[in-house]
């Protein structure tokens, strides 16, 4: 499924079962979820969490959008690595899935996790059948998020620039002829891979749109179905409700050395004129982190 940034590869890899002999099986209020909505894999799985309705099922701790120690290391999460993985080396970053009953770590990898909250503990019916959703993937992933931080980054020679720029205006041009039909990225029904486009979108638009210029932000606004699309989800409480636009912003700027471009002034989607209502508070989510650690 999704690509890790390459300074979080997750470490632990566990899974929760249908067999209650794999040592996690699927109990409600067991789990928690450790997530900083300014991270994308985090957003992704916040949003699928919601679309699945495991607010009480599955209680959400928000970490702050920065993380608060050298390395992208979250101080609040060094306990549970340090319980579940003997001398663990590496930062303690989210997203963690934890079991509150051994005060262990199950998973810190994104995509198993959202498998596991999907056919574990929620519906199936927002699972797209498995080659599809790994064709938006990697759509996203090497035709989207890859190219857009090639065309961006600092030193990257004109005609390099210009490949990049090209490969993620066919990749976007993909999905808006999708779009000029259907209402979600398969078809009909609103899925996992709706998910995944639009954290991507919501990335390229907040985050990768600082390092390009101007003529290019213009050529990406050129698919008005895909960009209506990614206003109407942020109307929707589990997608919008979820969007920490100023926690991304730092984020970025806390970890980002690159130039601002030109194309930083031109935003291609007014996401505050759209988002949906305000799904966790950020204040009561560090509040239950720490009343749980």
């Amino acid at each position: 499924m999704s690509v890790q940034p390459p300074n979080a590869e997750p470490t632990l890899r566990g899974r929760i079962g249908r067999d209650a002999r794999s040592g996690h099986h699927p109990v409600p209020y067991r789990y928690r979820l450790h997530l900083a909505l300014s991270c994308p894999h985090c957003l992704g799985i916040a949003i699928t969490h919601s679309l699945l309705g495991l607010d009480t099922t599955l209680p959400v701790s928000l970490l702050p959008a920065v993380p608060d120690a050298p390395d992208g290391e979250y101080r609040v999460l060094r306990p549970l690595y340090e319980a579940s993985a003997h001398r663990h080396r590496g930062p303690a970053v989210a997203p963690v899935l934890s079991d509150d009953w051994t005060g262990r770590i199950v998973s810190t990898h994104a995509p198993g996790i959202l498998a596991d909250l999907v056919r574990r503990f929620g519906d199936a019916g927002i699972s797209p059948r498995e080659r599809e959703y790994e064709e938006i993937d990697r759509l996203c992933a090497w035709g989207i998020t890859a190219p857009a931080q090639r065309a961006g980054e600092p030193g990257t020679g004109a005609a390099e620039r210009e490949r990049a720029l090209a490969t993620l205006l066919d990749s976007l041009g993909t999905l808006e002829r999708r779009l000029a039909h259907d209402p979600h990225v398969l078809g009909e029904r609103l899925t996992a891979a709706d998910v995944r486009v639009w954290v991507t979108l919501v990335q390229l638009d907040t985050v990768h749109r600082w390092h390009l210029d101007a003529s290019a932000v213009h050529r990406l606004t050129a698919h008005p179905h895909l960009w209506a699309y990614a206003r109407r989800l942020a109307a929707h409480p589990a997608f919008g409700g979820h969007l920490d636009l100023d926690g991304i912003a730092r984020r970025h700027h806390a970890r980002c050395r690159g130039a601002e471009a030109a194309g930083a002034a031109v935003r291609i989607v007014d996401w505050e004129a759209n988002l949906g209502q305000r799904r966790w508070a950020a204040s009561a989510g560090d509040a239950a982190h720490r009343n749980a650690t």
